[in-house]
């Protein structure tokens, strides 16, 4: 696999900062919006720190960039209260606003994306089975790590954990955001078996 090296560009990180403060710009619930956008504030600094000793490729900083877009969106507006959610919402007569289900999708493509590249760049790891099966795993615990962090939310906060958890009443929100998440690797891998 070809990859095309770019060592953080900077319109991408101009774009995250900008989307970062007019999240920040009177948000839903503050403390929620600390949560919701807390790994912006922790990868950010991370990949401008590691460019050159891990660089990524334009795809994997495209996709990483729409992650932050879709945190802080959601961290804005809570999960729960997105206006597109509630368009889509409308629009095809659902029961709730999906966007915390997009997001966990998505949760599962773009880290996808990521260690699918790493794992071919970093091991001796080939197309394939082996492969196919650790960006899975490594995605899914990922997936887990959110949810447990989540689950401390809930257990130590009281509103704004309510509206971090973006639950709206759905007591298998935490399977479907795992699920969604395994959709999104499973999607992403497939699209990306020639490349």
């Amino acid at each position: 696999m070809s990859f095309k090296l770019n060592f953080g560009n900077p319109a991408k990180i101009i774009l995250t900062l900008a989307v970062l403060v007019w999240s920040g710009n009177a948000p839903f619930d503050r403390t929620t919006w600390w949560m919701e956008v807390a790994p912006v504030f922790i990868v950010l600094p991370f990949l401008i720190l590691m460019r050159k000793k891990i660089p990524l490729s334009e795809l994997s900083y495209s996709w990483l960039t729409v992650w932050g877009v879709i945190l802080m969106v959601g961290g804005h507006w809570t999960y729960a209260q997105v206006p597109l959610g509630f368009w889509v919402q409308d629009a095809l007569d659902l029961s709730r606003n999906h966007y915390d289900r997009f997001a966990h999708f998505m949760q599962g493509v773009i880290p996808a994306v990521v260690f699918r590249e790493l794992f071919l760049r970093w091991t001796p790891l080939k197309k394939g089975g082996w492969l196919f099966f650790l960006v899975c795993t490594s995605v899914l615990a990922l997936s887990a790590c959110y949810e447990i962090i989540e689950w401390w939310a809930g257990a130590l906060g009281e509103e704004s954990a309510e509206a971090f958890l973006g639950t709206q009443g759905d007591v298998w929100d935490t399977q479907w955001d795992m699920f969604l998440a395994l959709c999104g690797v499973l999607t992403a891998q497939i699209l990306m078996r020639r490349s």
